[in-house]
C-alpha cells in the first residue's frame, strides 16, 4: 500500500489540484471503477429478477453465462451477482464507514499529540507505536474472537485497528505547523487551544489526511475480508466479498467462479482505492512530478 507519510506543500487551490488528479490515469481509472461498484451495489440489486436470498435448488452450481442467472449460482442456488452487489454494500459500507471512524480517532489524538508535545504527546504517541507492534490482522482476530460477530461490531473493530498510522500522519503534520506565523498569531489573538489546533492546523494539514483516508477505505475492505474469510466477520446469510470467499473455498476445484468472482470484487476495489490515493498525493502536492 502506498505511504502517505511525505512532506506536503501547502494547500493549492482546488482548481489546480483537480487539474492534476486528472492528468493522474491511474486515479481517473480508480475513480470510474468506485463510482461503477458503488452505484452497482446500491441499485443493481433492484434490477435484477433475483435477490440475493432467493434459492432456486434446481440451478445449483450453474456456471456463468449458462442461463438466466449471469454470473451463475452457488452452493444453494442464489444468483451469484446478486450476491456480489448486496456484498459489496456490505463490504463498502463498512469500508467507508471504518474510514471515517478511524480517521477521527486519528486526527484527535496525533492534533493533540503534536500540538502539546512535551509528555503528553511521548505518552500518546508512545502508545501509539506499543500499538503498532501488532499486526493488524491478528490485533483484529483477537479483539474480533471476543464479540459477538456483525456488520456493527465488524466495523468498530476495523476502525479501532487502523488509526494508528493516521495519528503519526497528522501529529508529524500539526508539529512542523505548530510553529508557522498563522498558528502563533492566532495564540496571540487570544485563540483557544481547540480553536487553534482544529480551525488553524487541521486545515492545513488536510492535504496527507485525505490521502490517508482514501489509503484507509481500501485497509478496512481488505481487513473485513480477512475476518470474514476466517469466519469472525460478516456472518449469513448477510452477504459479503470476504464471506463469499469464506463459503466458497471448498469448492475451489469443481465451482471456481464462487471464489473468482468475489476475489476479483476485492482486488478491484483495493486497487481503485490505492490509485485514487497516489492521485490525491500528486494532486495536493505540485512538486510532484504528474505521469
Amino acid at each position: 500500500m502506498t505511504d502517505t507519510a511525505v512532506q506536503f506543500a501547502p494547500p493549492t487551490s482546488g482548481s489546480a489540484a483537480w487539474r492534476r488528479f486528472r492528468r493522474h490515469k491511474l486515479a481517473m481509472a480508480g475513480a470510474v471503477t468506485i463510482c461503477i461498484l458503488a452505484l452497482g451495489s446500491v441499485f443493481g440489486p433492484w434490477l435484477l429478477p433475483f435477490d440475493d436470498t432467493f434459492i432456486d435448488i434446481m440451478q445449483r452450481f450453474a456456471p456463468p453465462f449458462s442461463g438466466a442467472h449471469v454470473l451463475g449460482t452457488d452452493e444453494l442456488g442464489r444468483d451469484i451477482l446478486a450476491r456480489l452487489m448486496m456484498g459489496g454494500r456490505i463490504s463498502l459500507a463498512i469500508g467507508f464507514v471504518a474510514m471515517a471512524i478511524a480517521m477521527a480517532i486519528g486526527i484527535v489524538v496525533g492534533t493533540i499529540a503534536g500540538f502539546y508535545g512535551g509528555w503528553i504527546g511521548a505518552v500518546l504517541m508512545r502508545f501509539v507505536d506499543a500499538v503498532l507492534c501488532f499486526p493488524a490482522i491478528f490485533l483484529l482476530l483477537a479483539l474480533a474472537a471476543l464479540i459477538e460477530p456483525g456488520v456493527l461490531s465488524t466495523t468498530l473493530l476495523i476502525a479501532a485497528t487502523a488509526w494508528m498510522n493516521v495519528a503519526r500522519i497528522v501529529e508529524g503534520q500539526i508539529r512542523s505547523l505548530r510553529e508557522r506565523d498563522f498558528a502563533v498569531a492566532a495564540e496571540a489573538m487570544g485563540s483557544s487551544d481547540m480553536r487553534t489546533m482544529f480551525r488553524e492546523l487541521v486545515p492545513n494539514a488536510m492535504a496527507p489526511i485525505v490521502v490517508a483516508a482514501t489509503l484507509n477505505v481500501a485497509k478496512a475492505i481488505l481487513l473485513e475480508s480477512y475476518v470474514s474469510y476466517l469466519g469472525y466477520g460478516i456472518q449469513p446469510p448477510v452477504a459479503s466479498w470476504g464471506n463469499m470467499l469464506n463459503n466458497a473455498q471448498i469448492y475451489l476445484t469443481s465451482a471456481p467462479w464462487l471464489a473468482i468472482l468475489p476475489g476479483i470484487a476485492i482486488t478491484l476495489a483495493v486497487t481503485s482505492f490505492n490509485f485514487i490515493g497516489d492521485g490525491l498525493r500528486d494532486a495536493l502536492d505540485p512538486r510532484m512530478d504528474i505521469r
